[in-house]
């Protein structure tokens, strides 16, 4: 049976009269990525921190490595790592000295070794004596991951590692991950992005700081309800507007010169998109049904989420 990393009951927490997190049930294996995925002020980043044992929790039980979130989130600190959203090094001292540092603080006295491990992992020995407020963007989140794994955590917890991250070094940090994950390290990442949590051994969906649903990427992708039909044709935004205003369409979203819309039966469908576009001048140059991204889902149980609240 496979061990878990962590593991939370009914976790929540509240600023005054602000619910940032709710009954929050989370279980993630040894050895996983497990990707936190929502838009800003889902509930990420508190979740996050109270996993660290940063934030008390206001109600609910957790346990991280084996540990207790409330009795011992002191201990729990010193065996994970954890990359915030803010770049938070020093930016007067170099790649070296940054490193140097973190190694200080975890208490890691031979750390020569290991920052010579850790530069070669990031790709920054060639930058090693740079001050870290002279490196790119890309470089300064490799570095702070370089520092967040001095003490060889066995999880870490990364906060919206890649945003504000140029398309290169975004995807070498993923080679990074990818690496850090076969060495047997637990992630946990929280992200906007729908395209990285498709990586994700499992995912979790959270909206309002509700979890709205957990498991495998494909596990998560059976719960949409609808089918993904794409659609090419001219005058592409003209037809946007045209399948948003057209009865009987779940979603349509634009992406460069097609659309996608979710439909519940496409058979029926399709021949009312085409008929609908046809009367506004646009020809239908092809359609296919397509298998749903991470985002569609998301839309799908949101949507789902609410209407349910609504009927409450």
């Amino acid at each position: 049976m496979t061990s878990l990393a962590v593991e939370t009951r009914g976790l929540a927490k509240r600023f005054e009269a602000v619910e940032a997190v709710r009954s929050l049930d989370l279980a993630v294996r040894d050895g996983d990525m497990f990707a936190l995925v929502g838009p800003d002020g889902a509930g990420k980043t508190t979740t996050i921190r109270m996993l660290c044992g940063l934030v008390p929790p206001t109600a609910g039980e957790a346990k991280v490595l084996g540990l207790d979130l409330r009795r011992e989130a002191a201990e729990i600190r010193t065996r994970i790592g954890y990359l915030s959203q803010r770049f938070s090094l020093y930016g007067d001292l170099t790649v070296d000295e940054n490193i140097e540092f973190a190694a200080e603080i975890h208490l890691v006295r031979d750390y020569r070794k290991r920052r010579e491990e850790l530069l070669e992992f990031t790709r920054l020995t060639p930058f090693r004596g740079r001050l870290a407020d002279r490196l790119s963007g890309g470089m300064r989140q490799k570095l702070a991951l370089a520092c967040t794994l001095v003490h060889t955590p066995r999880l870490v917890f990364l906060d919206e590692p890649t945003t504000g991250v140029d398309p290169v070094s975004r995807r070498d940090f993923w080679a990074i991950l990818s690496a850090l994950l076969r060495s047997g390290t637990t992630i946990v990442m929280a992200t906007p992005y729908m395209d990285e949590a498709e990586r994700a051994s499992a995912v979790g969906l959270l909206a309002g700081g509700r979890l709205l649903a957990a498991g495998t990427p494909g596990e998560v992708k059976s719960l949409m309800r609808g089918t993904v039909v794409e659609i090419v044709c001219p005058e592409i935004r003209k037809a946007f507007g045209v399948l948003k205003a057209l009865a009987g369409i779940r979603e349509v979203q634009l992406f460069g010169d097609r659309l996608n819309a979710v439909v519940d039966d496409p058979a029926r469908e399709i021949p009312r998109i085409e008929s609908a576009l046809a009367a506004e001048g646009i020809p239908v140059l092809g359609t296919r049904r397509l298998p749903p991204s991470l985002e569609n889902v998301f839309i799908s149980v949101t949507e789902s989420a609410r209407s349910e609240a609504a009927h409450a």
